[in-house]
C-alpha cells in the first residue's frame, strides 16, 4: 500500500465524516444561536433552556437524515471493500 492510496482513503474518510455529520452539527449550531439570542433579548439565563431544544432538534434531524447518512456510509464502506485488491498491490 502506497502513501498516495493512504492519503486517498483518509481523504475520502474525512470527507464522508464531514458530509454525514454536517447537517446535524449545523442544526445544533443554528438552534444554539437562536436560543442564545432569545436568552440575550429576554435576559433569561436558564441552563436547561439551551439543552432541551438542542437535544430535540438534533434528534429530529438525525431521525430524518438517518437513511441518507446510512446510504453515504454504506457507499464508502462498499468502495473500500471493493478496492481492497487494488490497495494490497
Amino acid at each position: 500500500m502506497s502513501v498516495e492510496s493512504l492519503k486517498e482513503i483518509f481523504g475520502n474518510l474525512f470527507m464522508t465524516i464531514l458530509i454525514t455529520a454536517g447537517p446535524v452539527l449545523l442544526v445544533s449550531l443554528l438552534v444554539g444561536l437562536i436560543i442564545s439570542f432569545f436568552q440575550a433579548v429576554t435576559q433569561i439565563q436558564e441552563f436547561t433552556l439551551t439543552f432541551v431544544p438542542k437535544i430535540i432538534a438534533v434528534g429530529v434531524c438525525f431521525y430524518l437524515m438517518l437513511p441518507w447518512m446510512a446510504r453515504i456510509v454504506t457507499q464508502y464502506t462498499t468502495n473500500i471493500i471493493e478496492n481492497i485488491p487494488m490497495y494490497i498491490k
